[in-house]
């Protein structure tokens, strides 16, 4: 077990006249590649233009597409609205399917979120492929919600919080805690998921940083500076940043589980200040355009 998996949506945003390759678990997938990690992507494209500019993308970060992905009628689209603080606004033409086991090894990791997670019918199939990977693979989840395509809001709720009970990493944003429990204080809701399997929640929260909670206690780190062009990709950056340092802790794969568990609140900063390098990174460029190896070692040194 020495590649990762990532199963989720893939589709091209449109932001006025520019089109980027986008999809929150693509780019997750995406990020680890220009890491150097070995990762493999089950998404629903098609042999079109749009989904031949997916591929492309997808393997010049050194990720291989799973061949069954490429069964779709068309490729999904997102059309973005940049406000004046950088933040995004979607309006998407997609639809999500799976079906089947992907012919892969047993992973080190499966990760999966956002759209996948929630929408019919693909994430009934999402969900049946992570009860089956989970017994031998680390399961990461983040919600990454996106209202705008959910008609039944108690549902998607459910949806979220049975693979949070199936995960052993979540990372979250403040605004998705919010959407998904109005009632509670963001950190109430985080520390609650933590009692509901997870070994590690942990939340991005903008320019206030982001905090984790795990069984030894809590970690904090503050947003790094940074002039923001807009945010577009900076929560995936963030995960992909946080799954790397796992991993080069020896901290991902079933036989470790309870190593990850018992992760130490000074281990889980350092892994949250390189995935908040990461997310910094990204959020300084136009796009989600997450940064490599060569680009880390050189912030990280300054």
């Amino acid at each position: 077990m020495t590649r990762g998996l990532v199963i989720g949506e893939s589709l091209i945003d449109i932001v006025e006249s520019d089109e980027h390759v986008g999809g929150s678990p693509l780019n997750v997938a995406v990020g680890l590649g220009r890491l150097g990690r070995d990762v493999d992507f089950l998404t629903y494209i098609a042999d079109d233009p749009y989904g031949r500019r997916i591929i492309d993308y997808v393997n010049a970060a050194g990720v291989q597409i799973v061949s069954e992905s490429r069964t779709a009628e068309r490729t999904a689209t997102a059309r973005s609205t940049i406000a004046e603080d950088g933040s995004a606004d979607y309006v998407f033409d997609l639809d999500w399917q799976l079906s089947g086991t992907p012919p892969v090894a047993p992973p080190l990791f499966v990760h999966t979120g956002s759209i996948a997670a929630v929408q019919d019918p693909g994430c009934l199939a999402v969900a049946a492929l992570i009860d089956t990977y989970r017994v031998s693979a680390t399961v990461t989840f983040d919600p990454n919600v996106r209202p705008s395509l959910i008609a039944d809001r108690e549902l998607a709720v459910a949806r979220i919080e049975h693979l949070i009970e199936r995960s052993d990493i979540v990372k979250v944003s403040e605004d998705d805690l919010r959407w998904i429990d109005p009632a509670r204080p963001p950190e109430q809701v985080a520390q609650t998921w933590l009692g509901l399997g997870p070994a590690i929640v942990a939340v991005t929260m903008a320019d206030r940083g982001a905090v984790a909670y795990c069984a030894a206690g809590v970690a904090r780190v503050p947003a790094r500076p940074v002039q923001v062009v807009d945010t577009v990709g900076a929560g995936d950056s963030f995960m992909a940043g946080l799954l790397d340092a796992l991993w080069g802790s020896g901290l991902l794969g079933g036989d470790r589980r309870t190593e990850l568990r018992g992760i130490g609140v000074d281990a889980l900063t350092a892994a949250l200040e390189a995935a908040s390098l990461s997310s910094a990174l990204t959020v300084a460029r136009a796009g989600a355009d997450l940064p490599d190896r060569a680009a880390l070692q050189a912030a990280s040194r300054r």
